[in-house]
């Protein structure tokens, strides 16, 4: 297989081209004129044929250099662009991860920030769950369910355990909360209509898992969290999520119980040769849970 010609001399190919003129070219090239008369010289007798017709006012393009010219333009349009898309994800990390893991999450990346402000992070929030790499430019992403085993770098953050929280005016109230029976008098918060963690904890704490009277119910973790701090009912929350919530009071939880369901939270990215800033910020987000 011939080798393919020296990419400096496709420069000058491409410059010489624009301006068919030796002389301006090697003025933008910043070199001599018979040093782009040689490489020009040396690129046709590579090819093995003539790409500019030697005329008395100047160079004209032959028809194969006319069929040149447009794909050596393409050759380094990509490579610009390339350099300019892949200088942009470094320079950014792209981070995806799901709206119900945000209390955690964001006061964790504000920290980095202040911490490290030469690594900063983009964040996308999603509804959803999981990450595909092939189709989702992100660098790495915050995963909710079972651990991922399609190939990728995981690590684990913490595991989900349900229980009841409320903000410290519902237990002020005068409304009792200290028995499972208790719970019918308040309004239960589910932060998804399934209600299936409500019925997941009631069932461990050995309660009937009919669930009665008033509810409401949310299409994010997050909001069902907002609300009860907002002493509207008692929601069924994630401890791992709302530490911050707990040690600041905003929230309280009225019973002991913490069921693990068997889902975690996990940090995944692709199973390729990571940015040194990638890794020290995924570094840091394993041993902030680990807290």
């Amino acid at each position: 297989m011939k080798r393919l010609p020296p990419l400096p001399a496709l420069h000058t190919f491409l410059v010489t081209a624009q301006h068919c003129n030796f002389t301006r070219a090697a003025q933008q090239l910043h070199i001599t004129q018979g040093a782009v008369s040689r490489q020009i010289a040396g690129l046709e007798e590579h090819l093995g044929y003539a790409l500019f017709q030697r005329q008395a006012r100047g160079l004209c393009l032959t028809a194969a250099g006319q069929d040149w010219l447009p794909r050596v333009q393409q050759v380094f349009a990509l490579i610009e662009q390339g350099v300019r898309e892949v200088g942009g994800r470094s320079a950014t990390l792209q981070l995806k991860a799901p709206t119900c893991v945000m209390r955690w999450l964001l006061p964790r990346l504000m920290e980095w920030q202040a911490l490290r402000p030469d690594i900063p992070v983009e964040l996308t929030t999603t509804v959803q769950h999981g990450v595909d790499f092939r189709r989702e430019g992100f660098d790495a992403a915050v995963v909710y369910g079972d651990a991922p085993n399609h190939g990728l770098r995981v690590r684990k953050l913490f595991d989900e355990q349900l229980t009841p929280v409320c903000a410290p005016s519902v237990l002020a109230s005068g409304l009792p909360l200290a028995r499972l029976e208790d719970l019918a008098g308040h309004m239960l918060l589910h932060p998804s209509r399934d209600e299936h963690d409500w019925r997941l904890w009631l069932q461990a704490a050995g309660a009937a898992v009919e669930l009665q009277g008033r509810r409401q119910h949310f299409e994010t973790l997050d909001m069902a969290m907002a609300m009860a701090s907002q002493g509207t009912g008692v929601a069924i929350g994630d401890w791992a999520l709302i530490g911050d919530d707990l040690r600041s009071g905003r929230l309280c939880m009225p019973f002991d119980l913490k069921v693990t369901t068997g889902k975690g939270y996990y940090l995944a990215s692709p199973a390729r040769n990571m940015p040194a800033g990638l890794v020290e910020l995924l570094d840091w987000l394993e041993q902030r849970a680990s807290h």
